[in-house]
């Protein structure tokens, strides 16, 4: 990828990242998503989309699933606008968004494990803008 390219990618995904995403957002305002988040049953995953981070249930696969499926939504077509694939932007809001994450939210380290964010920056892969 391109300086260009990824300094673009960065500046689109930062942009939802900070704007919020419509559809997601609603459903970020659920006080079911707000206590999964809070007590570290799900978490940031480094390819921009939310995962399960401890013991499944029915709800939280519901919760999370819906969720992602807003994110591909806007994912795919501010991608399209970034003239980026995808994955290309999945990955860098997945950065930006595991970058926001406070202390005590999951997120998903390079390695593939869960992480319980501290006051320290969160562990991010070295492709991360």
């Amino acid at each position: 990828m391109t300086n260009m390219r990824k300094t673009l990618l960065t500046a689109a995904a930062a942009t939802v990242a900070f704007t919020g995403f419509h559809g997601a957002a609603q459903a970020q305002r659920d006080p079911a998503y707000a206590a999964a988040r809070a007590n570290g049953s799900i978490g940031e995953k480094r390819d921009g989309y939310l995962g399960v981070a401890g013991a499944e249930t029915a709800e939280l696969r519901r919760l999370v699933n819906d969720i992602n499926i807003k994110r591909r939504a806007v994912y795919a077509q501010r991608a399209q606008a970034a003239n980026a694939t995808l994955d290309e932007y999945a990955f860098t809001a997945g950065c930006q968004a595991i970058l926001r994450t406070t202390a005590g939210e999951k997120y998903q380290a390079p390695d593939g494990t869960w992480q319980t964010r501290t006051d320290a920056a969160p562990l991010r892969d070295p492709r991360c803008p």
